[in-house]
């Protein structure tokens, strides 16, 4: 069944000439196919690499290797530097949010949402958490903190303080095999009333189940459940470095706002975070039941 609407269509928003300028010269940087696999090869690897590093990884002399790396420098893909009689090359932690921004931007995808994505496990079901989840989902907690790119904290909060962060009907866990393998959350951004449809989340899978889609299918539930509860701004903060969490979001409709440069230190170590946010979209509902208006609820996560 087709569903249509007899709202007027709104106009497309233009790009900025600017933005259209700055996309346009990283796009550009990456016409050349071995600088793609210079910087593939950079941001696959952990720290740094030494230009020599670089050579023997994509077989090419040294000299066509600084070449490139200072065009991808120019525009801000990579850093270079001096270290002794070597040059050591990392990747611009700011070019893991910005190129995959500038994609979303150029193909109109920063204001649009997966209504009902066709990729979600099988094999996971979402549920809200219950106290007795509590434990578990500490458990889990303690994991992405051990990460050391999950969040601020390097303590892991009591059962009773975890629940009482959380809003009511903004908590979610979802199992695999009968067992909790992960939790979403939302607690809200402020005690006024103007920011009440405001929510902060948060994501968490355990170690033995990531890559499996359990993510995908809490971000699913928590920001479809979220707009059905009147919920009009999701936000969180990323580090930098959890470019599985960026991918994450950006793939459940949020946008980068932008990079909080050295906003907190972590074990000593001043952080940056990469502010997201999702916006529910003006007119548009997405029922989560089986009359579901975009006609796919067949296809999202299982509930129980």
């Amino acid at each position: 069944m087709t569903v249509t609407s007899s709202a007027p269509v709104p106009a497309p928003e233009t790009l900025p000439a600017q933005d259209a300028e700055t996309y346009a010269a990283w796009f550009a940087c990456l016409a050349e196919p071995m600088r793609v696999r210079l910087l593939h090869t950079v941001a696959a690897h952990p720290g740094s690499i030494s230009v020599g590093e670089l050579a023997r990884a994509v077989g090419i002399r040294q000299p066509t290797v600084s070449h490139h790396l200072r065009k991808l420098a120019e525009v801000g893909f990579v850093t270079m530097t001096r270290a002794g009689t070597s040059t050591r090359v990392a990747i611009n932690p700011t070019c893991c949010t910005g190129l995959p921004h500038a994609a979303d931007a150029v193909m109109g995808m920063l204001n649009s949402r997966p209504c009902c994505p066709t990729d979600l496990p099988v094999d996971v079901t979402t549920r809200a958490m219950a106290d007795t989840d509590l434990e578990r989902v500490r458990d889990i907690y303690a994991q992405g903190v051990a990460t050391g790119n999950a969040t601020f904290e390097t303590e892991v909060p009591g059962v009773d303080a975890l629940r009482d962060r959380w809003s009511d009907g903004h908590r979610w866990v979802a199992e695999r095999d009968g067992r909790v393998v992960g939790w979403a959350a939302a607690a809200p951004v402020s005690a006024r009333e103007a920011y009440s449809g405001v929510a902060e989340t948060s994501v968490y899978v355990a170690e033995d189940a990531r890559g499996r889609g359990v993510g995908r299918a809490l971000l699913y539930r928590q920001v479809t459940e979220a707009d059905d509860a009147g919920l009009w701004t999701l936000q969180t903060s990323v580090f930098p470095e959890n470019r599985a969490g960026l991918s994450l979001h950006h793939q459940a409709g949020f946008r980068t706002v932008g990079v909080r440069e050295r906003i907190a230190r972590h074990h000593g170590v001043w952080r940056d975070t990469v502010l997201l946010e999702r916006r529910r979209p003006a007119g548009e509902e997405c029922s989560t039941g089986p009359t579901a208006a975009c006609g796919c609820a067949p296809q999202e996560a299982p509930r129980s």
